[in-house]
C-alpha cells in the first residue's frame, strides 16, 4: 500500500507529480512521523521550476518544514513515545564527526543532506525522521503554524545571530517572500524600524507587511534608507537572492553598515565589489540554523510574541499541491501549507 506524495523527479522544468510512495520503516535511532502539516518553500518552488543551484537526489519526495505526530519509533529510540506532537529540522543526514557538528553548527556540515532535496520529505503521509531532530510542541500550537518554526529559525539565525541589529535601528528587507517577511517581523522583535521592497506584482504580500507596521515599497528604497541623516540602512538583509538585489543591498547599506544575504541565486555577479571596501561594509551569509535557535522559536510562536498567522495564505490538501504551489509563485499568498489526508 501507498501514499500519496508530491515527488519530483527529474531535473527537468515541471517534474513534480503526485505518486504513491510505500510507508518507510524505521531505522535505528528514526521515528516515523505521522505529518499533520507541511509548509510550502521557496526551494520547493526552485526544484519544481528547475531553478535551482543545489544538487538533488531525484526523484525525492518534496518538503521540510513540517510539524505532526510521531507514529513509531525504531530502535534505540527513549526519549520519544508514539502520539508526541513534534516539529523537525531539516538536517537529516550529517556527519556527527565533522568538527563542525561537534560543536554544534551541524547545519554548516558539507556532507549535510536535507528533506525534500537529499532524503524524501514531508509532503506525504508518513516521514521517517531521525530523533535528534525532533522538537516537542505544546497542545495549544496549531499544527499549521508549528510547521512554520523551519523558516522562522532561518530567520531568526539571520537577524539575531548573524546580524548585529540594536534597537532603534533601521533595517530594510528586499524581497517579500516568507524568509523576507519572517526576517523583518525578526528585526522588529529586535527593536528596529523595518520597510521592505518588492516588486508591483507582490502587492498582497506587502500589503501585509503594513498590517506587521513594516513600511512597503514597490520602487526605489533609497529615500527611506537616506532619510535620517542621507547615509542609508543599518542593515540590508537580502532576501532575493539575485544579483541585483545584492548590488541593490550595497548601495542602500550606510557606510560601516552589513548587508546579511539570506536569499539563494545561482547568477553570478555582475558589478563591481569595490563600494564594499569604500564603505567599510561587512557582508554576512547565512545558511540554516540549529538546536538552540529552535528552541527559541517555538517559544516565540507558543507566546504569540512571533505573530505569523498572516503569513499563512492558506492550508490545501496534498492533492491539491499545485494550486498550493502556484498561490506561492504567483504572489498571490505569502506561505501555503498542505495538509496531508
Amino acid at each position: 500500500m501507498g501514499f500519496l506524495s508530491v515527488v519530483n523527479f527529474d531535473n527537468q522544468k515541471g517534474s513534480v507529480e503526485l505518486r504513491k510512495v510505500p510507508k518507510p520503516v524505521p531505522q535505528r535511532g528514526e521515528v516515523i512521523l505521522e505529518v499533520k502539516a507541511v509548509g510550502v518553500c521557496g526551494s520547493d518552488l526552485h526544484q519544481w521550476t528547475s531553478s535551482h543551484s543545489w544538487p538533488v537526489n531525484y526523484p525525492v519526495i518534496l518538503g521540510h518544514e513540517f510539524a505532526g505526530i510521531i507514529h513509531e519509533t525504531g530502535k534505540d529510540v527513549t526519549t520519544w513515545e508514539v502520539g508526541d506532537r513534534v516539529v523537525s529540522e531539516t538536517a537529516a543526514v550529517i556527519d556527527l564527526e565533522n568538527p563542525l557538528s561537534k560543536v554544534g553548527l551541524y547545519n554548516l556540515d558539507p556532507t549535510r543532506k536535507g528533506f525534500g532535496y537529499g532524503v524524501n520529505g514531508a509532503m506525504t503521509k508518513y516521514v521517517a525522521v531521525p530523533a535528534r531532530c525532533l522538537h516537542r510542541i505544546p497542545d495549544d500550537l496549531a499544527f499549521e503554524k508549528a510547521c512554520l518554526t523551519e523558516p522562522c529559525s532561518v530567520a531568526y539565525n539571520a537577524v539575531v545571530n548573524n546580524a548585529d541589529i540594536k534597537p532603534g535601528d533601521r533595517v530594510l528587507v528586499i524581497g517579500p517572500g516568507t524568509i523576507g517577511m519572517l526576517c523583518a517581523l525578526m528585526a522588529q522583535l529586535s527593536g528596529a524600524e523595518v520597510a521592505i521592497v518588492g516588486l508591483e506584482t507582490d502587492r498582497v504580500r506587502l500589503d501585509i507587511a503594513a498590517s506587521y507596521g513594516i513600511q512597503p515599497f514597490t520602487a526605489d528604497a533609497g529615500a527611506w534608507v537616506r532619510a535620517v541623516d542621507g547615509l542609508g540602512a543599518d542593515c540590508v538583509i537580502d532576501s532575493a537572492g539575485i544579483s541585483h538585489t545584492l548590488q541593490l543591498a550595497i548601495d542602500w547599506v550606510r557606510p560601516n553598515g552589513q548587508v546579511v544575504k539570506v536569499g539563494w541565486g545561482p547568477q553570478p555577479i555582475g558589478f563591481s565589489l569595490d563600494p564594499i571596501v569604500q564603505k567599510n561594509v561587512r557582508i554576512q551569509g547565512s545558511f540554516s540554523h540549529n538546536w538552540p535557535v529552535w528552541e527559541k522559536v517555538i517559544r516565540l510562536l507558543a507566546t504569540g510574541r512571533l505573530d505569523i498567522s498572516r503569513i499563512v495564505g492558506g492550508m490545501w490538501p496534498l492533492e491539491d499541491w499545485e494550486v498550493a504551489f502556484r498561490k506561492m509563485k504567483d504572489g498571490e499568498v505569502i506561505k501555503s501549507v498542505l495538509i496531508p489526508k
